[in-house]
């Protein structure tokens, strides 16, 4: 979810569930350690329980920045052994690192001997031309021995030879049955499963299996989908907000970012997809697309937008 899962956008999700996890995009060891670690690792405390995922390959950069998480407050470090794009294996992290499953078990055990909060693994199945029912399992199994308890299986392999990173998220096909059988297999490890799921009840289904499950470009596209979440999936069964409730919580959060010197566009960017299927919806993208990009733009351009949505949720 590179550019795409900032804080701005796990601030608008929060609002629609309370208890799901949220995961930041993928940050790298060097822009912590050599960037603005402000930028990237800020987040409001309304957000958790959130966590950072991490994408590097050495010990040493891998615990630095484990530490400021900590230090930052997060409730989790998860390392990124799946992010297949370009840039990702000039860097020597990301899902080529499912051919490397040692040198992520010496990171896990350095960084759980540097922090008390849980480092977790997000891979994939395997990579080119790995077998996946062998290249998942002496993954697990090398990582786990490490200390690692929790994986987030994508469900692909990865094809880094061939395939783009778009190409990557539908061409390989999903294998739901082998991370089944892993967890069936390492029953003391928690196992998440991720990849092509986009309904609430896809969720429960797959919980029959597994003990979780992670959900991606879906939750950004449609985030309103989530609204039952906390009922279905966590038991709470509070009253869920309408959409325009919700608009007008992060209309106020919007308001106080501003003061900060925040541009409205990277905040609006991620509340496109709210009225999703509702009438005006069209019209909402639009509003927004044009306006809030423009100087000097302001929450105006939100209520603009909302003048279009009729009977909305």
């Amino acid at each position: 979810m590179l550019d795409w899962t900032d804080r701005h956008e796990r601030y608008f999700l929060r609002l629609i569930t309370k208890h799901a996890w949220l995961y930041t995009e993928m940050v790298t060891t060097g822009a912590l350690i050599h960037g603005d670690n402000e930028r990237y690792l800020k987040f409001d405390h309304a957000e958790h329980p959130v966590a950072l995922q991490l994408g590097g390959s050495d010990v040493e950069n891998m615990t630095t920045c484990a530490k400021m998480a900590e230090d930052f407050g997060y409730d989790e470090v998860n390392i990124n052994v799946g992010c297949p794009s370009d840039r990702v294996q000039k860097g020597a992290f990301g899902a080529c690192l499912m051919a490397e499953p040692e040198l992520i078990a010496d990171c896990v055990i350095a960084m759980q001997q540097a922090v008390s909060i849980p480092i977790t693994v997000k891979n994939r199945i395997g990579i080119d031309e790995q077998d996946e029912e062998v290249s998942l399992r002496r993954f697990i199994s090398t990582v786990a021995d490490a200390g690692c308890k929790t994986f987030i299986v994508h469900a692909r392999k990865a094809w880094l030879k061939g395939l783009s990173p778009k190409q990557n998220r539908d061409v390989p096909p999903l294998n739901y049955d082998l991370v089944y059988a892993v967890k069936r297999e390492f029953p003391e490890l928690e196992i998440i499963i991720n990849g092509g799921i986009t309904t609430l009840t896809e969720c429960q289904q797959h919980l029959q299996s597994v003990d979780g499950v992670m959900v991606g470009r879906e939750a950004y596209h449609n985030p309103y989908h989530l609204i039952d979440v906390d009922a279905m999936i966590y038991k709470d069964a509070h009253q869920n907000a309408t959409r325009l409730q919700i608009l007008q919580q992060y209309i106020e959060y919007v308001e106080e970012r501003l003061s900060e010197g925040v541009f409205l566009k990277h905040m609006t960017r991620h509340i496109l997809g709210l009225f999703q299927g509702q009438v005006g919806a069209k019209a909402w993208r639009r509003h927004i697309s044009e306006q809030a990009h423009k100087p000097g733009a302001g929450i105006e351009v939100l209520h603009e937008a909302a003048s279009y949505i009729n009977g909305s949720e």
